[in-house]
């Protein structure tokens, strides 16, 4: 399955920003939602933003008010903008892009490799 990519992880000191960005395979898919996760070790992987084809955004509580998703449709991208980062906000970020195959019709759910972000103190 072809994979989204993602890009844009790194260090950051508390207090500062950083933008992630996630691009689906632009060919053969019609994309309906894009969605970023977040999972540090030992927990499960919690959904933080989502947004859907019509650019309705939800975010979980932890983020709202500091991230900020966006998403090109015509490029089938979505970034995120994280804002006010705190430590607590250090994990593996991913990306999940769900749609539909549009050469079968079969369901298309597929997770980007994950990318780091350290929030220090």
């Amino acid at each position: 399955q072809v994979q989204p990519v993602e890009s844009g992880g790194g260090l950051v000191q508390a207090g500062g920003s950083l933008r992630l960005s996630c691009a689906a395979p632009r060919s053969r898919f019609n994309i309906n939602t894009m969605g970023w996760y977040r999972q540090v070790p030992g927990k499960q992987r919690e959904l933080i933003a989502i947004i859907s084809s019509d650019g309705r955004a939800n975010y979980a509580d932890t983020v709202k008010g500091r991230f900020t998703i966006s998403r090109d449709s015509a490029k089938k991208t979505a970034n995120l903008q994280m804002s006010s980062l705190k430590p607590e906000d250090t994990a593996v970020y991913y990306c999940n892009v769900i749609g539909r195959d549009l050469i079968d019709g079969s369901q298309y759910d597929a997770w980007g490799q994950g990318t780091q972000v350290t929030v220090s103190s």
